[in-house]
């Protein structure tokens, strides 16, 4: 059984940056695929971005490809998710997940799930 903790959520001026991270315990972290969702107020889980297990396959959401960076440091059983010149529409609370098998954009291919950090980002 995998247990995910997030950290590094919190309020953010447009334009600013923060670093998500995501620990993993309970099982043998790399050999999983990770990802970061996120959902807004009022709407649903999206994706965010994807790592695989060696870090060799990436994706991201359209819209923050290019202001947001996936990584993952496998010996210390973590991911994070680096996001510069945020917007206010980035605001939500996201999640780190993980699953076994390649890359999936869809919440319900991901078995295991963080309880989520608030990411709220003022104009």
């Amino acid at each position: 059984q995998v247990q995910l903790q997030e950290s590094g959520g919190g309020l953010v001026q447009a334009g600013g940056s923060l670093r998500l991270s995501c620990a993993g315990s309970g099982g043998t972290f790399n050999d999983y695929t990770m990802a970061w969702f996120r959902q807004p107020p009022g709407k649903e889980r999206e994706f965010v971005a994807s790592i695989s297990w060696e870090g060799g396959t990436i994706s991201y959401l359209d819209s923050v490809q290019g202001r947001f960076t996936i990584s993952r440091n496998n010996p210390e059983n973590t991911v994070y998710l680096q996001m510069v010149s945020l917007k206010p529409e980035d605001t939500a609370v996201y999640y780190c997940a993980a699953r076994s098998g390649p890359i999936q954009r869809v919440p319900i291919a991901y078995k295991y799930w963080g309880q989520g950090t608030q990411v709220t980002v003022s104009p």
